[in-house]
């Protein structure tokens, strides 16, 4: 057994901030799946947003967030969040994130704009704003004295209390498989924090890394935490559509920077669908591209900037450039074939404003988390806000806490499994659960596809969890069985809500009704580890 103050499960920008914030008090371990700058947060293109400009404000910020929502925001944490914008930015400008600079502007950094934003308030370091804050905090976490990197480590299930026959204890670490030495550690701490990601993986076509798979969520949920909103899947409207490219985004800061979407022949179709055009909420270009690909029998549509000058692009957006060069587009001349893919999750994990979720000891943090903030449908660049916002409070809450031994903990028990026969089992599963949740759980959803979709994961969560009982874990197999349990809990949310709004479109049932109310789950029991 190992022993910390504090374990952080995931290293995207949410793990490490909060590690920085945590480690001049505490002893600090990360474990994250492969290297320590992989996961989404480097992936994100676009930007902040943070209320930074004279001419925009917090209550302009709020009301766009709950705009893009539909109302469904917990007023107190977009509050919380919103009012800390401009402490996190300033925070991350102290680390040396590299945003980038406008002599002209009131703020000295330059502002763009993005749909559902009534003000340029998204500061970003080009057009790869993510892997710059990772590239910049990554060193610095790696340099500290205090915190302990496990790479290639993938964490199994969380330890609570009961374990012990003590379920006041509550999260008492985690059991971590060391992926290259096939090798389960039991970590203990006081306190552990879910910073785990999204769960992307689970439909066919994601924008997001191999990693993300739904971990925090479902161990989480095993650990008889509740889990909110899952129905709330955001489909980003412009992943590049190439055989070569895999998850490729097309930010969303194109659409903002004067980015129009047409058909094979030229014709733009977004006025029709909404009076923002290319610029309304990610939620309603996304049906409006996929109601024109099912309309006319499209493989994609095409988002076209290349009325803007060439050199204008080549500096806003130098990483899209030079991919699409990379595959014969050139956008200074040629619009860029897109598709939707899912892109993030707007539920989760429910926590509180210090990311405290119903164990004690355990927190949350990021896309992981329902905190209230993007209701149903999160508007552009709040998530990476979101991730700097909390783990301030998150550390805060951790502090505040006189620190103390961890307990002794059982080691991880496999004296009664065997080594896989099939694993062709796994990665059969895997595709099968892809292929259904994304037919039958997509951008529209009907009750019959639902419940289609519910029936399949049934029989395949008793053939993996089958499979995990009798044989020794392995990366593919962890992920898996996180994977169907967060297509069920995406499945149940669904199911149980009966209306349109935000991000969930049922044909069954296309009117909003007048309250809007969150999609809560609570476990029946914490099962056995």
């Amino acid at each position: 057994m190992e022993a910390f103050d504090v374990i952080i499960i995931g290293s995207g920008l949410a793990g490490q901030s909060l590690a920085l914030r945590l480690a001049e008090h505490r002893r600090v371990a990360i474990v994250t799946k492969r290297a320590l700058a992989d996961g989404a947060s480097a992936w994100a293109q676009g930007g902040i947003a943070a209320v930074l400009d004279p001419s925009d404000s917090v209550e302009s910020h709020v009301a766009d967030t709950f705009d893009a929502g539909a109302g469904l925001n917990n007023r107190a944490a977009t509050q919380h969040v919103v009012e800390n914008s401009r402490r996190a930015i300033q925070w991350l400008i102290e680390r040396g994130v590299p945003f980038t600079r406008d002599d002209d502007s009131p703020t000295g950094y330059h502002l763009t704009r993005e749909g559902g934003h009534s003000h340029r308030r998204i500061i970003h370091a080009a057009d790869a704003t993510g892997a710059a804050v990772q590239a910049t905090l990554t060193p610095q976490v790696a340099a500290h004295p205090n915190i302990t990197i496990f790479e290639r480590h993938i964490a199994i299930d969380l330890i609570p209390g009961s374990k012990l026959g003590r379920p006041e204890y509550g999260c008492l670490g985690a059991y971590v498989l060391d992926i290259d030495n096939d090798q389960v550690k039991t970590l203990s701490a006081p306190s552990t924090v879910l910073a785990t990601g999204g769960a992307g993986k689970v439909y066919v076509y994601t924008t997001n890394p191999d990693t993300a798979t739904g971990d925090g969520i479902a161990m989480a949920w095993r650990a008889g935490c509740r889990v909110a909103n899952m129905e709330f899947i955001q489909f980003h409207p412009t992943c590049l559509y190439h055989p070569q490219a895999k998850s490729f985004l097309i930010s969303e800061a194109v659409r903002g920077e004067g980015g129009l979407l047409r058909l094979p022949s030229g014709e733009r179709f977004m006025p029709e669908h909404d009076p923002r055009a290319e610029l309304a909420p990610r939620d309603i270009v996304a049906r409006a591209i996929d109601f024109e690909m099912k309309k006319r029998g499209l493989d994609c549509v095409f988002l076209d900037i290349s009325h803007k000058p060439a050199d204008f692009l080549q500096s806003h957006f130098p990483t899209i450039y030079a991919r699409c060069l990379e595959l014969g587009i050139d956008i200074t001349r040629q619009p860029i074939p897109v598709v939707p893919a899912a892109h993030y999750s707007c539920g989760g994990i429910l926590t509180d404003l210090s990311g405290r979720t119903d164990l004690p000891g355990l927190y949350a943090v990021g896309e992981a988390t329902c905190t209230g903030l993007h209701g149903a449908n999160r508007l552009a660049s709040n998530s990476l806000l979101e991730c700097v916002v909390f783990s301030e409070s998150i550390a805060a809450a951790i502090l505040a806490q006189a620190p103390h031994p961890a307990l002794p903990l059982p080691p991880w028990d496999e004296s009664r499994v065997t080594d896989a026969d099939e694993e062709i089992v796994i990665s059969h599963n895997w595709e099968e659960l892809r292929r259904f949740m994304w037919d039958y759980v997509g951008i529209v959803r009907t009750h019959k596809r639902l419940l289609r979709a519910q029936h399949r994961i049934r029989l395949l969560s008793r053939e993996i969890n089958e499979f995990y009982t009798n044989f020794r874990v392995t990366n593919d197999l962890i992920e898996l069985r996180n994977l169907v349990t967060t297509a069920d809990l995406i499945v149940r949310c669904a199911l149980r809500r009966k209306e349109s709004r935000g991000l969930h479109f049922s044909r069954d049932y296309p009117q909003m009704l007048p309250r809007p109310k969150d999609t809560v789950l609570r476990p029946r029991r914490a099962p056995k580890l």
